[in-house]
């Protein structure tokens, strides 16, 4: 790795744990009927109560949280692969993922709300599961992306079920979000991805929970 390389890596840490993220694709728009050509929603149409506010918000910082690790866990695989083909699928999946770190920023900002507190121990703790996921081969690395990707669509199913119906601009982040979790999932199976035990599976449902539940308030 040239050291050009290394601080890029450095700097894109950096920048997931303090919430300067870069988007390549715009904020997702809404496509029901009142918003505006920007995807704003109009007052009378975007009214949220105390309650569901702070109810987005807090599913805001729970998906800005599972971007976080997931930059971790993309530049540990990369790291981990000596496979130049694999460094640059892991690439384009961490670009998109700064995507969906970046909407989910500007979203929890719109919510007059902020990240988790805990994001530097997140960060650390997905470099280190990414990174140990690699050096079991890249099929086993491949296979873990596939899952891990699995499980947070899943996830962002059951937020598309509990988000306010008339949070119109959340709904459109997290339903473009599920769709590119969606792709890399199937992406990695594509390009050769193992099964997961199921040991491993439950583990990493286990601590997702764990990591949720955390989130959602801290």
């Amino acid at each position: 790795m040239t050291l050009d390389e290394v601080i890029s890596e450095f700097d894109r840490g950096l920048r997931s744990m303090t919430g300067v993220s870069r988007m390549s694709r715009p904020i997702p728009e809404s496509t029901i009927p009142g918003a505006d050509s920007q995807g704003d929603i109009f007052p009378e149409e975007s009214q949220l109560t105390e309650k569901e506010r702070a109810h987005s918000a807090g599913l805001m910082r729970v998906n800005h949280v599972g971007e976080v690790c997931a930059q971790a866990l993309y530049q540990a695989q990369k790291l981990a692969t000596n496979s130049p083909e694999l460094k640059a699928s892991f690439e384009r999946a961490a670009r998109e993922e700064e995507d969906h770190l970046a909407w989910t920023s500007t979203r929890l900002k719109d919510l007059e709300s902020r990240p988790s507190l805990l994001n530097p121990l997140w960060y650390a703790g997905a470099l280190a599961i990414g990174f140990v996921a690699g050096r079991f081969g890249d099929r086993a690395s491949l296979g873990f992306m596939a899952e891990t990707e699995r499980q947070v669509e899943q996830h962002l199913d059951g937020h598309m079920k509990t988000l306010p119906a008339n949070d119109h601009a959340s709904r459109a982040i997290v339903e473009q979000m599920r769709l590119d979790e969606s792709a890399h999932a199937a992406a990695a199976i594509g390009a050769g991805g193992s099964e997961v035990p199921f040991p491993v599976r439950a583990l990493m449902r286990a601590a997702s929970k764990v990591m949720t539940r955390t989130a959602y308030y801290i």
